[in-house]
């Protein structure tokens, strides 16, 4: 089960994976950050770009806050941050 930080940056134009910071992946949303909504685009878009169902990615860790803890279910660490399109920098 891969792991990753995810800094999320709601309302964007659109869902975008925006590169690393350190070792945190920085993720545009368009969803506000009201009701969960934000959440479940971080979710919806992840498992999209990953090529996986929405319920092999989970949010473990941050909720409430702009830096989440995301678990993702069938990928280790290093086919995750391949998938994610670079290098994670720490």
């Amino acid at each position: 089960m891969g792991r990753l930080k995810v800094r999320v940056i709601p309302n964007a134009p659109r869902f975008e994976v925006a590169g690393w910071q350190g070792d945190i992946l920085r993720v545009r949303v368009a969803e506000p950050a009201r009701q969960d909504r934000a959440n479940a685009g971080l979710v919806r878009g992840l498992a999209r770009i990953l090529g996986l169902p929405e319920s092999a990615v989970a949010i473990r860790h941050g909720h409430t806050s702009r830096i989440k803890v995301i678990e993702v279910a069938g990928l280790d660490d290093a086919e995750l941050i391949r998938r994610l399109g670079g290098q994670e920098h720490g």
